[in-house]
C-alpha cells in the first residue's frame, strides 16, 4: 500500500508504492480512491462548510479514480522517460467536483506528465503553463502553488526514498470554481498531509 491511514498519521509516500498502487488500479478505473484522502476531514481542516466527499457532484457513471504509468507506461510516454505512476481521484466539495492528482517519477519534474491537466483546468496560455509548472516545480514540499485562474493548486510532496512527487488539486473550472485561491490552497495542503 501506498499510504494507509492509522490513528489519524499518515505513512510515508514512495515512488514504488504509488507505482503498485497505480497497478492496482484496473484499466476502466474503480469506484473507489485507492489513496487515503479523506475530503471531508480536509475540508474541514481548510475551513470550508460545505459538504465534502467521495467521487462527483452528479454520478455519471464515470470510474471515481484511474491510474497511468507502471506497468502501463508506453514508450515515448511522460511517465516512460521519466518512469512513474499518476492516480487521479474525483470528490466533491460543495457544487464542485475536486481532481486529485497524486503523481511520483524517478527524476524531477514529477508534475511535468500534469501539465494537460493543468491547462485544462486552468484556461492558461502555453507561457502561462511553462512557468506555473517550473514554480510549482521548484517550490519547497507543503508550499502550495495557486495557479492565476485561482482554481488549481499543487504541492511538492515528500517521498520515502528517492524520486520527485507532487500533488495537484483542480476545483470546478476557471472562472466557475466556488472556492477562492485561500481555499483551493489550503484544502491541497490539507489533502497533502494525509499523505506524508
Amino acid at each position: 500500500m501506498t499510504a494507509c491511514q492509522s490513528d489519524g498519521e499518515a505513512t510515508p509516500l514512495s515512488l514504488n508504492g504509488l507505482t503498485e498502487t497505480a497497478d492496482g488500479v484496473p484499466d476502466d478505473g474503480t469506484d473507489t480512491c485507492p489513496l487515503p484522502y479523506d475530503m471531508g476531514r480536509a475540508a474541514q481542516a481548510a475551513g470550508l462548510d460545505a459538504e465534502a466527499g467521495p467521487g462527483p457532484v452528479r454520478d455519471d457513471d464515470e470510474p471515481v479514480a484511474t491510474a497511468e504509468g507502471g506497468k502501463r507506461a508506453e514508450s515515448g510516454e511522460p511517465l516512460a522517460v521519466n518512469p512513474g505512476a499518476l492516480v487521479t481521484c474525483t470528490f466533491h466539495v460543495g457544487r464542485d467536483d475536486v481532481e486529485v492528482h497524486t503523481v511520483a517519477t524517478r527524476e524531477p519534474s514529477a508534475l511535468a506528465p500534469l501539465a494537460p491537466v493543468v491547462s485544462r483546468l486552468a484556461a492558461v496560455s502555453s507561457d502561462e503553463l511553462i512557468g506555473y509548472i517550473d514554480k510549482a516545480g521548484k517550490a519547497e514540499p507543503g508550499e502550495a502553488v495557486v495557479t492565476g485562474s485561482g482554481n488549481v493548486a499543487a504541492v511538492r510532496l515528500r517521498l520515502d526514498g528517492d524520486g520527485d512527487a507532487a500533488l495537484l488539486v483542480g476545483a470546478g473550472e476557471s472562472g466557475t470554481a466556488s472556492l477562492d485561491r485561500k481555499q483551493i490552497g489550503d484544502l491541497t495542503r490539507a489533502l497533502a498531509d494525509q499523505v506524508r
